[in-house]
C-alpha cells in the first residue's frame, strides 16, 4: 500500500491548542473510542472532532464527509483543507477549519493515518498521537463485520510502523469494554494526567503536556 501526504504550507508551526491524533490498524477501533470520548466532551467549546473528507461513503462504522473524487479535487483547489493525503484508493483531508480552533487554543481530535504524522508535527506546535490498537484475531473479526473492500492484508497492516518521532505518546490496547479504553482517551485530550493501568501506557510521564515542553 502506497500512502502520499501533503500539508498547506504554514510560515511557522500553529498553535497554541493541541492537535490530538488518533492513529492505529484498521478495526482497532478508533472510531468507537472517538465517539464516546465526543459524548464525553459535549458542551465543551474548547474540544472539537471535525470530521475528516473522505472519497469514501460514510457508514456506521466511519462518520466521515462524504465528497466524490471531482468535489475533493475542487476544494483541494479552493484551499478548504488543512492537510490531504491518500490511501487505500481514497482521498482523505483535514478541513482548513481545524487551524482557527488551533489558534484559538482548543484541543482538535482527529483520526488519521500513521502516515500524515510528521507532516502535522511540522506544521502544528502541540500534536498528541494516541495508536489504538488489538490483537490480530480480533482485528481480524471486526474487519470481516465491517465488510469494507479496502479492508484487505490485516497481517500487512500490523507490521506498519507508526511513523513519526519514534512513539507514539500514549498505547491504547481497545480490548473489553471500550468505555474504560475511552475514558483514558478523554482524559488525554483534556490534558488530564492519565492513570496507567494494564493496557493504557506512555512512554516517560503521564503529563502528557511535557511532551512539548
Amino acid at each position: 500500500m502506497s500512502e502520499t501526504v501533503a500539508a498547506t504550507a504554514s510560515p511557522a508551526r500553529l498553535g497554541p491548542g493541541r492537535l490530538v491524533l488518533v492513529v492505529g490498524p484498521s478495526g482497532a477501533g478508533k472510531d468507537t473510542l472517538i465517539n464516546l470520548a465526543r459524548a464525553e466532551c459535549a458542551g465543551d467549546p474548547d474540544i472539537v472532532f471535525p470530521r475528516r473528507v473522505v472519497t469514501r461513503s460514510a457508514s456506521a462504522f466511519e462518520d466521515n464527509e462524504e465528497i466524490d473524487a471531482a468535489g475533493f479535487r475542487q476544494a483541494l483547489a479552493d484551499g478548504c483543507f488543512a492537510l490531504h493525503w491518500e490511501a487505500h484508493g481514497h482521498s482523505y483531508a483535514l478541513p482548513r477549519a481545524i487551524d482557527e480552533d488551533i489558534r484559538a487554543g482548543r484541543a482538535v481530535v482527529v483520526n488519521v493515518s500513521r502516515a500524515v504524522i510528521d507532516a502535522l508535527r511540522q506544521r502544528y506546535e502541540n500534536v498528541v498521537v494516541v495508536a489504538v490498537s488489538a490483537p490480530p484475531e480480533i482485528l481480524a473479526t471486526r474487519l470481516a463485520t465491517r465488510k469494507r473492500g479496502t479492508d484487505v492484508d490485516v497481517g500487512e497492516r500490523l507490521q506498519r510502523v507508526i511513523d513519526g518521532e519514534g512513539l507514539p505518546d500514549f498505547s491504547i490496547v481497545n480490548v473489553g469494554d471500550a468505555r474504560e479504553h475511552a475514558a483514558v482517551l478523554t482524559q488525554i485530550i483534556k490534558g488530564e494526567r492519565v492513570q496507567l493501568a494494564g493496557d493504557a501506557n506512555r512512554k516517560g510521564t503521564t503529563d502528557v503536556d511535557r511532551h512539548h515542553d
